[in-house]
């Protein structure tokens, strides 16, 4: 073997390893950047269901008496403050069936809060639907 077929050997071999080095970083790169861009807010049903003529309707003027909602012993009026919104479930853990969400800034009625203080019972004014959210993405509406 001679000088010149050794330095094409270890020419080429370096040549397969930068290849193969590259190659992995850019695939590599194209995975972490996929993985780090936000997913797409998700649309609550809520959201939904309202059609456009619902939203630029005005309300009707009620006398205070009739607007007045009555509350269960102990509910309280709240806001959600968590940006993204809330999932609604069906029991006080994690690992329980989702039963939709409560967009930001939606008004709810929150019914009682679990043994573990970590739950909050919650009924949505719209649909009467009743459910579980985390404690402490709410606060409560002065009246």
């Amino acid at each position: 073997m001679s000088i010149s077929g050794l330095f094409q050997f270890v020419l080429g071999f370096m040549l397969g390893i930068f290849l193969l080095a590259g190659s992995s970083a850019a695939i590599l790169y194209y995975i972490f950047t996929q993985m780090a861009a936000l997913p797409p807010k998700p649309v609550f049903i809520e959201e939904t269901s309202v059609t456009a003529t619902q939203k630029t309707k005005q309300p009707e003027t009620k006398d205070a008496t009739e607007n007045k909602e009555e509350l269960e012993p102990g509910a309280y009026k709240a806001r959600v403050t968590w940006p993204e919104g809330l999932i609604l479930r069906q029991e006080p853990t994690v690992a329980s069936e989702r039963l939709g969400g409560i967009a930001f800034d939606r008004e709810i009625i929150v019914l009682q809060l679990s043994e573990d203080k970590q739950w909050q019972k919650v009924r949505i004014p719209q649909n009467n639907q009743k459910g579980w959210i985390k404690a402490g993405n709410v606060k409560k509406v002065e009246e």
